[in-house]
């Protein structure tokens, strides 16, 4: 059982207040949480303590090194890879997709055949549609109006020509969990790369690629209480095997050979310490194990204010949910909402006057929200659960949203 009101002394920014002294409520986690103090001392105290590029003699390139390993393998953990040598760092998702899409055009031939989803973040459809210029034919995945995918479309549409699957695993947007797994067996009998996009699901769920069987998975740390940083697992072997664009300078094996430049090595340090604030929810013998249990603490605090937020909201008039409900446990709790006069960024206005933070729009999710009908509408109002969120503040989102 979680401590909420301890974990929430973690966080400074909670305690920003409006003119009328209402505490803020950070309803907006879906594009980025709050960040706890350990991070946030991680980060200053790199610059204080180790401030240097890696691989020098002396004492803070020592330090620094210690930390990009220590990054390296708690992301490993994390992820359940087979190894530190998995993970590369980039700047963001979006950036180190790009830098796939360059590596695969020299490889992927005229007529081979790539499949993304009408449901997934753009940052995992732009990239691969552009390889459309070299003739590669991009095939989608239906979404349908539940707000699921069509996997019979998918049967319909995986054939010998396919080269890769690239699939989110959780929608930004809609909160909807895939079935990664489901495409995943499917995959098992085709000579397909799978790519997953775990930036909407690490929050939320525990992830092991080895069990996925992915060999390509990106997540951003920003979104699971660190900072600014985006990274890539690859499955041993794949990586080295790419003609990644790279400095001749550059170290030429994996996970470097995809890294450009010199990375951000105090945003490592916060990012280290985010899956080790995590894992502080759990316990276990290993770091793994209470990452496991962490997990399961965690899901069980979000999916019960997420449940409860829904079913409220269902209760209102003017206001419907758009998406799946929360009868199952693989559902982000994100919820996203219209009302039936006002659009989106009024009502985000509207509870931004009661210190609400939430967003409205389609959060990069654009192919969906035109799939659901709603981008003439301006898009859906999108309110996500975090780990520091109370019962308390959703019934005054509740309260807020009925004067609307």
């Amino acid at each position: 059982m979680l401590n909420i009101n301890k974990i929430r002394n973690h966080f400074p920014s909670l305690e920003i207040k409006n003119s009328r002294g209402e505490k803020i409520i950070y309803l907006d986690g879906p594009g980025g949480t709050q960040v706890p103090n350990s991070v946030i001392n991680a980060i200053s105290n790199y610059y204080k303590t180790s401030n240097s590029n890696t691989h020098g003699s002396f004492i803070t390139s020592n330090r620094t090194d210690k930390i990009m390993d220590e990054t390296r393998e708690n992301l490993s953990i994390f992820l359940g890879a087979q190894n530190k040598n998995s993970i590369s760092i980039g700047h963001n998702m979006t950036t180190l997709s790009f830098s796939l899409v360059r590596a695969f055009s020299k490889i992927f031939k005229k007529n081979d055949e790539i499949i993304v989803t009408q449901l997934d973040h753009e940052a995992n459809r732009g990239p691969w549609m552009s390889l459309k210029n070299y003739g590669i034919k991009i095939n989608e995945i239906k979404l349908l109006k539940s707000g699921k995918l069509d996997y019979k479309d998918f049967e319909s549409k995986i054939n010998d020509k396919t080269r890769l699957v690239a699939l989110g695993m959780s929608s930004n947007a809609l909160g909807t969990v895939n079935d990664f797994k489901k495409i995943g067996n499917i995959l098992k009998n085709h000579k397909s790369f799978f790519l997953l996009d775990a930036v909407h699901y690490a929050p939320h769920f525990l992830i092991d690629v080895k069990d996925i069987n992915c060999d390509f998975l990106l997540c951003s740390s920003y979104k699971f209480y660190g900072p600014h940083l985006g990274f890539l697992y690859a499955k041993p072997g794949i990586l080295d095997n790419l003609n990644t664009d790279r400095l001749i300078v550059q170290d030429q094996i994996s996970p470097y050979r995809i890294e450009t430049g010199t990375l951000n090595h105090a945003a490592c340090a916060g990012a280290s310490e985010a899956v080790k604030f995590i894992a502080n929810f759990g316990k276990g013998e290993n770091f793994r194990i209470k990452l496991k249990n962490a997990y399961k603490n965690i899901g069980k605090h979000e999916h019960s204010l997420a449940s409860m937020l829904f079913n409220e909201i269902n209760g209102l008039n003017n206001f419907k949910t758009v998406g799946l409900n929360f009868d199952s446990k693989q559902r982000a709790p994100t919820i996203s909402i219209i009302h039936k006069k006002k659009d989106p960024k009024y009502v985000c206005n509207k509870l931004s006057e009661f210190n609400i933070c939430a967003w409205d729009g389609h959060f990069y999710a654009k192919r969906a929200i035109e799939c659901m009908g709603l981008e003439k509408k301006g898009g859906v109002t999108r309110l996500g659960i975090s780990i520091y969120n109370t019962k308390d503040e959703i019934e005054r989102t509740i309260k807020a949203l009925s004067s609307i």
